[in-house]
């Protein structure tokens, strides 16, 4: 027996022994399940291809439902064991998975009480504040890696610090992710006036030098909330450039996104620094399905890590994150066996990791240039080198911390940081 024929055997033995004694209904047992995992994305408007938040819906996609459940399809939540506890982790219990597979083997039952539409877990808070792109963005039929930024002014009188966020798509069906960015230089308008249209074409970066991040969205992720004690500082004036990445539908559309911001009522307690690890040494051979980029970092200080957000294309297939502590024994705290360009994610850590001076951090992504990689989007395999498109790759590792005694350590953090940076960029000047 192959070991993934063992593995959905293993599964299965699991779920049979799980399943309900008596039959699951959608009104008992199914709905809360829709609504805490699917009925995000599942609903009119959203990125899911058919809505599941009524009965009728549910049960018309009963066996999609229960298939895509026990392979582990959906919902999508690409980390794998070892890795740590994760906030809004989209993962199903084999309790969940075992009634959705009773449910349809039943035929999808409707049970007792009134007829009520399946909510979504996560509620739309109210804004402070909405930055909404001022005119309606035309997207081609026909396109291909179309980066558009929008300069939205931010009218801020004061300096704000934002501690929450939320990206709303305007077409979720052409808004592949989006970043977001603050500009004091002027620099973003200047090439917005002159760049005809709504925005202007910033292919991989946004053509200057942002003072401030606000970070990103990709499909499946709802208003994000900073670690505790932190936030992003707004400044006064700035302009709010949000960078979008689209993909076409083979018929024109239209998007006019937005961001929704939630301001913290004082200045943060400690400031969110990010240790990016990274890579650009990426030259793969066509049809090599092994290939691997590797990059650390040794912390000079006291740091608790809240989050890390890693990054590659459509070649990478397998993802790994660690920490070593000083004199400790190596771990893994993400591990992506099965990466997806389409499902990217900031993965906030349910329990903060305290890690002592000297503790090294590890990236290593694996990338598969062959044929046999469904997701290769060369077919044949072409070379595929490092670049900010979708058909080259990159490697991104980012561990966000902050430093345990900001007084005495931030500035040997940020030093050291300064210096692996400048050695980096050292190496790729030689190299050219």
């Amino acid at each position: 027996m192959s070991s993934a024929c063992g593995k959905i055997f293993w599964l299965w033995l699991l779920l049979a022994k799980s399943l309900p004694s008596s039959g699951a209904t959608y009104s008992s047992e199914v709905r809360p399940i829709l609504e805490k995992h699917c009925v995000q994305c599942h609903r009119p408007g959203e990125v899911g291809p058919f809505a599941l938040d009524t009965f009728e819906a549910a049960r018309k996609h009963a066996k999609q439902i229960a298939l895509a459940a026990s392979t582990r399809f959906m919902p999508p939540w690409k980390p794998a064991p070892p890795s740590v506890a994760f906030h809004r982790e989209r993962r199903l219990t084999l309790a969940e998975i075992a009634t959705l597979q009773a449910w349809s083997v039943a035929g999808a039952p409707l049970g007792t009480g009134a007829l009520v539409e399946a909510k979504a877990a996560a509620p739309t808070p109210v804004a402070d504040r909405s930055w909404t792109m001022a005119q309606p963005f035309e997207v081609p039929a026909e396109s291909q890696d179309l980066y558009r930024c929008f300069v939205i002014p931010s009218g801020l009188a004061q300096p704000a610090w934002i501690h929450g966020y939320e990206f709303v798509p305007g077409n979720r069906k052409v808004v592949h992710h989006a970043l977001v960015f603050f500009d004091l230089s002027g620099a973003a308008r200047k090439l917005d006036a002159e760049d005809p249209g709504p925005g202007y074409s910033c292919f991989g970066t946004p053509g200057f030098l942002p003072v401030a991040s606000l970070g990103g969205w990709s499909p499946g992720n709802g208003p994000l909330t900073m670690p505790p004690g932190t936030a992003v500082r707004a400044p006064k004036g700035a302009d709010v450039v949000i960078q979008i990445h689209y993909h076409a539908t083979g018929k024109p559309e239209t998007d006019q996104s937005k961001i929704n911001v939630f301001f913290a009522a004082n200045a943060p307690e400690r400031r969110l620094l990010d240790i990016a690890l990274t890579s650009n040494r990426i030259d793969i051979p066509a049809g090599q399905a092994k290939y691997q980029v590797h990059d650390y970092f040794e912390v000079p200080v006291d740091v608790t890590l809240w989050q890390m957000i890693p990054h590659a294309h459509f070649v990478a297939r397998r993802v790994r994150a660690s920490i070593t502590p000083p004199g400790g024994r190596k771990r893994t705290v993400l591990w992506i066996p099965d990466w997806d360009f389409n499902w990217q994610d900031i993965y906030q850590l349910k329990v903060p990791l305290k890690l002592k001076a000297g503790t090294l951090l590890e990236m290593e992504i694996d990338y598969d240039n062959s044929a046999a990689n469904p997701r290769n989007p060369n077919q044949p395999p072409q070379r595929v080198v490092w670049g900010p498109g979708t058909a080259d790759e990159m490697a991104g590792m980012h561990w966000n911390v902050t430093v345990d005694h900001e007084a005495r350590d931030l500035e040997d953090l940020t030093s050291s940081l300064w210096g692996k940076m400048i050695r980096a960029t050292q190496v790729t000047n030689r190299r050219r």
